[in-house]
């Protein structure tokens, strides 16, 4: 391991030491000073560097990982997975007459995986276009294009720092925009009178979608109904089961 690495690891330690500690502690913005003042001094770094002016006392988890996932896809290792043994060739372009007007909306994915995932599956179902927010990485990373397996030539995507701007876009051009979320009080996803075109929102998989997305989305938020103790899907698992309910409504139309 060269030396810019070990930095990066040592920024990466750092920022989950902070994240360790409660919100309250009283220890926990002097962690925040320290890692500030590291980070200056990185001047041989400069995306490194860059992050000190991002760390300000007393931020939230969510502003907190907003800056551990850059750093974390620096360090991180690829892990052996399916996309590790496939082989594929690439396929035709899909025939207009098989895509759906239907949109997903991710907002903030930490996982590359996560996104080459999401492509592969509204690949399957014919979503018409990926939009991706945030920090959610681009399907120009490595990572995801090797999850991809080759479907980021398929599926029309873009890149959008703001999902609120992009909400707000659909729904001025007549997309209704439905919020995958587990709200307790929102429709199944089996009972809802999809309204076309649409677009699917899906959050981070820690965080979620900020409650002020979710009502913005003009079609309300929607849920899959879930049986276990967790009570949790793995973002893509959620948004492969919405994709084929929202594909099985348009079919009857």
């Amino acid at each position: 391991m060269n030396d810019k690495q070990k930095k990066w690891r040592k920024a990466y330690q750092l920022l989950r030491e902070i994240e360790s500690l409660p919100l309250d502690a009283s220890c926990r913005d002097t962690k925040i000073s320290e890692c500030r003042e590291w980070l200056k001094m990185q001047s041989d770094l400069p995306r490194l560097a860059a992050l000190a002016p991002m760390l300000k006392s007393r931020l939230n988890e969510r502003e907190l990982w907003r800056l551990i996932v850059p750093v974390e896809r620096s360090v991180s290792r690829l892990r052996v997975t399916d996309v590790d043994i496939l082989e594929y060739d690439l396929p035709q372009q899909h025939s207009r007459a098989t895509l759906m007007p239907l949109k997903v909306v991710v907002d903030s994915l930490r996982s590359a995986f996560n996104v080459g995932g999401i492509l592969r599956t509204a690949e399957c179902f014919g979503v018409d276009e990926v939009v991706l927010c945030g920090y959610t990485p681009e399907p120009e990373q490595p990572q995801v294009a090797k999850a991809a397996l080759g479907t980021e030539h398929l599926v029309p995507w873009r890149c959008s720092a703001d999902i609120r701007s992009v909400v707000s876009e659909l729904q001025a051009g007549g997309t209704t925009c439905y919020a995958l979320e587990t709200v307790a009080d929102a429709p199944l996803i089996d009972s809802v009178e999809w309204r076309f075109p649409a677009a699917l929102v899906v959050g981070n998989e820690r965080f979620g979608l900020d409650p002020d997305v979710v009502r913005l989305c003009s079609g309300g938020a929607v849920r899959i109904q879930l049986y276990g103790a967790k009570n949790s899907l793995n973002v893509v698992s959620a948004f492969s089961v919405a994709a084929y309910e929202v594909r099985r409504c348009f079919e009857k139309l």
